[in-house]
């Protein structure tokens, strides 16, 4: 998608004063109310760093600010520039992530590295058009256009969730904001309203407003520069925008976590297929038991298309040879530990710590199965395994003491 070009003012319901005094006003608070000092901003430099706003703006893809700047610290001492993140394993990335969710940006990150680099050997810069950005791995139209304005002082729009707030209450716009009618609209209103010079002082406004102002619930609406025409403060009526369908629950998967432990009291690690859900990451072994939506039932482990698609190749393996081998739950205590919850975008996940201890044998047969279909494995104690790039589930298993 590209950013699409702004309608004439006639399509918008807010007058065109309205309309052409809405930059100077956001502009003139973020002067004086807005935020100056993340470590990203390259507002206030005569030669902007693009990589820096990059690496920020997929982070906070998602992502509150305060969680991101620790990572975004990391990321930089280890990897100051483009150059280093590219030239970077993989695991070092990974290790870097783990913990910040959404894994999969951490893949197009490394990728999108990988890319600019190739760019810059070819041109001597950094992609200096929206269209140029959004040719790199994870880059859509809203944070091609911030990296744009941002991060090189060019012209570019940005219209994410916080910017849509903020726009969906100014002109009491009613679509719902998941369809791309009303994605349109507000992507064309967004355009109107950005100015071509300081395009990236107002992009950091919008930013701004919507995480400190505009908020979703109690916005503060008497410290706010667009109060006097704001539609849905005139109504009364800030919190029903923006209109979003409502979602339905979302389904629950229920699976073990496997802690297979060898005499040496280590723990078999697995790192996770590239693709799907903490690709690239070290996890416990995991078998699929079911998903449910409210009390409907959608899958169960017995069926041959939920052992497909719920295990991985190494899960496959090693659930198999389990059944095999027939070995039995005879070293889990009574008293197993609760299952833990962890959220992710689309579900909830319950994993349930189940132990089961192996002897030298065993761990040397099943270590062998897994060395000959060339999955990367390790046996680890806890103490060492804490050092692995892992996901948050993972280490909120540890944190249980399930594995002690």
């Amino acid at each position: 998608m590209t950013q699409p070009t702004a309608l004439p003012n006639t399509a918008f319901t807010q007058p065109a004063e309205s309309l052409d005094s809405f930059a100077p006003r956001i502009l003139e608070w973020f002067e004086t109310h807005g935020r100056h000092d993340l470590p990203w901003q390259q507002h206030q430099t005569d030669t902007p760093n693009p990589y820096m706003v990059w690496l920020s703006e997929v982070m906070l893809q998602q992502t509150q600010v305060a969680t991101v700047l620790p990572y975004f610290a990391r990321f930089m001492e280890s990897f100051p520039t483009v150059q280093d993140l590219a030239a970077a394993d993989w695991d070092a990335v990974a290790e870097h992530w783990a913990g910040l969710g959404y894994y999969a940006r951490a893949r197009n990150l490394h990728k999108g590295a990988k890319q600019l680099v190739a760019v810059i050997n070819e041109t001597g810069n950094f992609p200096q058009t929206v269209d140029g950005w959004q040719a790199i791995a994870g880059v859509g139209p809203s944070t091609a256009g911030a990296i744009v304005a941002m991060g090189l002082h060019g012209y570019g729009v940005i219209c994410d969730g916080n910017v849509k707030r903020v726009l969906t209450r100014w002109a009491g716009i009613d679509g719902d904001i998941t369809k791309s009618a009303t994605d349109k609209v507000l992507w064309a209103l967004a355009t109107r309203l950005t100015p071509r010079a300081h395009s990236g002082r107002f992009a950091q406004g919008m930013m701004d407003m919507g995480a400190t102002l505009c908020i979703r619930r109690k916005p503060a609406c008497l410290l706010c520069p667009l109060q006097a025409d704001c539609i849905a403060h005139a109504q009364g009526r800030e919190t029903d925008y923006p209109v979003k369908a409502k979602k339905q629950a979302k389904p629950s998967k229920f699976s073990k976590a496997l802690l297979l432990q060898n005499p040496a009291g280590e723990l078999l690690w697995l790192q996770r297929p590239d693709n799907g859900i903490w690709g690239g990451l070290w996890s416990l072994p995991l078998a699929f038991e079911q998903k449910t939506q409210g009390k409907k039932v959608l899958s169960v482990a017995t069926e041959d298309k939920a052992f497909e698609a719920e295990y991985s190749t190494a899960e496959q393996i090693i659930d198999t040879w389990l059944k095999k081998n027939k070995v039995v739950d005879a070293n889990q205590p009574m008293d197993a530990p609760a299952a833990i919850k962890h959220s992710l975008t689309h579900f909830h996940w319950f994993l349930t710590p189940h132990i089961q201890r192996v002897d030298s044998k065993d761990a040397q047969a099943l270590s062998d199965m897994l060395k000959a279909a060339d999955v990367r494995f390790v046996w680890q104690t806890v103490d060492v395994a804490t050092a692995l790039s892992l996901p948050r589930a993972m280490v909120k298993i540890l944190d249980s003491g399930a594995a002690e």
